[in-house]
Parts: structure tokens; sequence; C-alpha cells
């Protein structure tokens, strides 16, 4: 009869540590659909609210950048497998972005890695890798 109390409470932990993980499961499943959808848009200066608040802090867009993101407009993003969690708040995703040059009309596809994190605090993903680099070949 001891142990019945016992094992509810183990019970009560695992299934509240489960309520927490599929929360955190559903943000970053609306996070990167958003983040996806305001990508497709073309919309950069949207997709950098994305971006860690101190990141961005730190580094934010300057005038150079936003050219180079108004130069090109998004045909496809394809974030192919999807997320891969590389710790408990951590996850990794690889998305293919064929963009269009407005001016040439050619066509190129980059590959962004993006690196996302959990804040337990806000309850909120973060990206932590940036925008994608729309300079590389």
């Amino acid at each position: 009869m001891r142990r019945i109390p016992s094992i509810l409470a183990v019970l009560s932990v695992l299934l509240l540590a489960g309520c927490a993980t599929k929360t955190r499961s559903d943000a970053l499943t609306t996070t990167l659909n958003a983040y996806g959808s305001t990508l497709r848009w073309g919309d950069f200066q949207s997709a950098a609210q994305f971006i860690d608040p101190a990141l961005r802090a730190a580094h934010p867009l300057n005038a150079l950048d936003l050219a180079r993101y108004q130069q090109v407009r998004v045909t496809e993003y394809d974030n192919g497998a999807g997320p891969v969690p590389t710790g408990d708040f951590d996850v990794q995703q690889t998305a293919q972005i064929s963009l269009v040059n407005i001016h040439t009309q050619s066509e190129r596809t980059v590959v962004d890695h993006q690196t996302w994190h959990y804040d337990e605090k806000t309850k909120h993903w973060w990206l932590t890798s940036g925008l994608p680099d729309i300079t590389q070949d």
C-alpha cells in the first residue's frame, strides 16, 4: 500500500514533464511554420523578429543587408526533413531557399543552417543563427 502514493507521485512528475515537452514541441512547430511563411513571402525584415532579442540588439540589420534582401524574390523555401534536436532546448534545421535576383532574373539556391533555442522564461523559440546568408554561392 505504501508503494501506491510513490508510484502516483512519479507518474504525476512524468505526466507534467510530458505536458511541458508537448507545449515546447507545439511552440516549435508554430514558430518554424511562421518563420517559413515569412521567408516565403520574402519579408526578411519581419523574419528578423524571430532572431533572439539579445543577438538582434548586438547585430541589427544594417542598410546594406536590407538592400541585399530587397534585391531578391524568394521562389521556394524547403525545410527538408525538419528540425533535429541537439539538446533539451535546442534544435537545428537546414532549409534550402531558392531566390531570384529581381534585376538579372537569375535563380540560385542557398542553404540556410538554422539553430533555434527555447527560452523557458518567455516560453518562446528564438533563432540564434541569424537570417540566411544570401550572398553565398
